[in-house]
C-alpha cells in the first residue's frame, strides 16, 4: 500500500485545509518545534483507525479538533482525507468494496457526535478500515509509524510486544484479527448451541406438562358434561320454584295493593273529617271570640254604670246631708222648700231610674256569663272532637305507610322473581331439549 496523498481539515492546528502530496522517492516535512510535525503522523494514524486519545495526545478524541486561539474561533469538526494506492494481492472479499487501485479514506469527526468513516465515499465501520490497513501489514499501530519515543519503546518492549511488532511486519495482523473475529463468532455459536440444549429441555419440560394437562382437560370435559347435566336440573328446579314464588309473590302484591286501596279510602274519609271538625272548630273560635267581645263591652257599660251608680249615692248622700241641712235651716229658708221637695221627688225618680237600669245591667250579665261558658264548653268539644280525628288520621296513615312499604317489598320480590324465572328461562333455552340429555345418562 502507498499513501499518495494526505488533506487536513480542522484536525489540531490546522485550521484551514491542507494538503500533503506524497511523491515517488523520498518526502520530508522540516519545520521548528510546534509547527505542527507531529499533528501529520498523528493524521496519518487517527484515519487508520486510532481510537485511544492519550495516543493522540489528549484527554478526549474531540481535542483533535481545532480548539481556537485569541484571533480564531473554536471549529465544530475535523477531517483527514488519505488516499492511498492498493496491490491486487491486499485485495479481501471481506473489503471488496475497496478494489485494487486508488482507495480514498476519509474520517471525520464531529464535537460531541463521534466519528464516521467512509471509503471512496461509502459509509462503512471502523472494524472495515482497520481490515482494509491490516491486510496491507500496516494500521494505526503499525512499526513503519515511528513516532517520538518509540525506537526506546521498541528497545524496552517485551517478547510478546516485539512478537506482535514482527508479525505486523511479516504481514499477518489482518489474519489475526480475522482470526479474532473467527472465535468470537465460533465462542458465539458454541453460546447459541448451549442456548439451544437449554431449549430443547425445557421444551420436553413443557410437552410433559402439556401431556398431563391434555388428560386433565379431557377429565375436566368429561366432568363438565355431567355437571352441565345436574346444572340444566337444578335451574329447571330453580325455575319451577321462582315461578311458584312469583305467583305466590303476584298474589300478596294483589292483596297489598287491596290493602293500600283500602287505606287509602280510609285516609281521605279521615281528611275530610278532619277538614270538617276543623271548619266546625273555627266557627266556634269565632263565635266565642265575638261572645267574648261582646261580654267585654258589657263589662265596660256595666262598669261605667256602677261608676255612675255609686256618682249617685254620693250625690243621693250629698243630698241627705243638704236636706238634714235644709231641714234644720227650714226656718230660715221657707221659702225655698217647695223647690227641696220637687228636688228631691226628681232624684228619687232618678234613684229609681238608675236602679231600674242597674237590675238589667245584672240581668243582662248573668246571661252574658252563660252565654260564654256554654260557647267555652262547646269550643273544648269541638276540639276534643279535632284531637280525636287527628289520632284516627295518624293510626289510618300509619296503616297506608305500613301497606305501601309491604307493597313495595312484594312488588321487588315480584320483579326478583321474573328476573331469575327469565334468567332461568334462558339458560333453559340456552341448553335446549334435554330428551337427548336423558337418554344419554340412561345409556350411561
Amino acid at each position: 500500500m502507498q499513501i499518495k496523498r494526505l488533506k487536513l481539515s480542522g484536525f489540531k492546528s490546522f485550521v484551514e485545509p491542507a494538503e500533503l502530496r506524497i511523491e515517488p522517492g523520498l518526502t520530508g516535512v522540516v519545520g521548528p518545534n510546534g509547527c505542527g510535525k507531529s499533528n501529520v503522523l498523528e493524521a496519518i494514524r487517527w484515519v487508520m483507525g486510532e481510537s485511544s486519545p492519550k495516543s493522540m495526545r489528549g484527554s478526549g478524541m474531540d481535542d483533535v479538533i481545532f480548539a481556537g486561539t485569541a484571533q480564531r474561533p473554536a471549529r465544530d469538526f475535523a477531517e483527514v482525507t488519505m488516499l492511498v494506492e492498493r496491490q491486487t494481492e491486499d485485495v479481501s472479499g471481506d473489503v471488496a468494496f475497496a478494489p485494487a487501485g486508488d482507495v480514498e479514506i476519509t474520517r471525520r469527526i464531529e464535537r460531541g457526535a463521534g466519528s464516521a468513516y467512509r471509503v471512496n465515499g461509502r459509509d462503512v465501520r471502523a472494524k472495515d478500515v482497520a481490515l482494509l490497513f491490516a491486510d496491507a501489514a500496516t494500521g494505526a499501530h503499525s512499526p513503519a509509524l515511528v513516532s517520538q519515543g518509540k525506537i526506546s519503546a521498541i528497545i524496552a518492549a517485551k517478547p510478546t510486544e516485539r512478537r506482535a511488532m514482527l508479525e505486523e511486519a511479516a504481514g499477518i495482523s489482518g489474519l489475526h484479527v480475522r482470526r479474532k473475529d473467527a472465535e468470537q463468532k465460533l465462542r458465539a455459536a458454541e453460546a447459541n448451541l448451549t442456548r439451544l440444549d437449554e431449549l430443547m429441555g425445557d421444551m420436553e419440560n413443557r410437552v410433559a406438562a402439556l401431556r398431563r394437562q391434555a388428560k386433565a382437560a379431557e377429565r375436566y370435559r368429561r366432568l363438565s358434561d355431567q355437571i352441565r347435566v345436574a346444572e340444566a336440573r337444578m335451574i329447571f328446579s330453580r325455575w319451577r320454584e321462582a315461578a311458584q314464588a312469583a305467583e305466590a309473590a303476584k298474589k300478596e302484591a294483589d292483596e297489598a295493593v287491596a290493602r293500600v286501596d283500602r287505606a287509602a279510602d280510609a285516609q281521605r274519609n279521615a281528611a275530610a273529617y278532619q277538614t270538617q271538625a276543623a271548619q266546625i272548630l273555627a266557627d266556634r273560635r269565632k263565635a266565642a271570640q265575638a261572645a267574648r267581645e261582646a261580654a267585654t263591652a258589657l263589662g265596660h257599660r256595666l262598669a261605667t254604670l256602677r261608676a255612675e251608680r255609686d256618682m249617685v249615692a254620693r250625690r243621693i248622700r250629698e243630698l241627705a246631708d243638704r236636706r238634714t241641712s235644709l231641714a234644720a235651716d227650714r226656718v230660715r229658708e221657707a221659702a225655698l222648700a217647695e223647690d227641696a221637695k220637687a228636688a228631691l221627688a226628681r232624684l228619687a225618680r232618678e234613684g229609681e231610674e238608675i236602679a231600674a237600669r242597674l237590675a238589667a245591667a245584672e240581668a243582662a250579665r248573668g246571661t252574658i256569663d252563660i252565654r260564654t261558658v256554654e260557647l267555652e264548653d262547646a269550643a273544648l268539644a269541638a276540639e276534643a272532637e279535632l284531637g280525636k280525628a287527628r289520632t284516627v288520621q295518624a293510626a289510618e296513615q300509619a296503616e297506608a305507610r305500613v301497606a305501601q312499604a309491604a307493597l313495595d317489598a312484594a312488588r321487588g320480590k315480584r320483579a326478583r322473581a321474573e328476573i331469575e324465572a327469565q334468567r332461568l328461562a334462558e339458560q333453559m333455552k340456552a341448553l335446549g331439549d334435554e330428551r337427548p340429555l336423558v337418554e344419554t345418562l340412561r345409556a350411561a
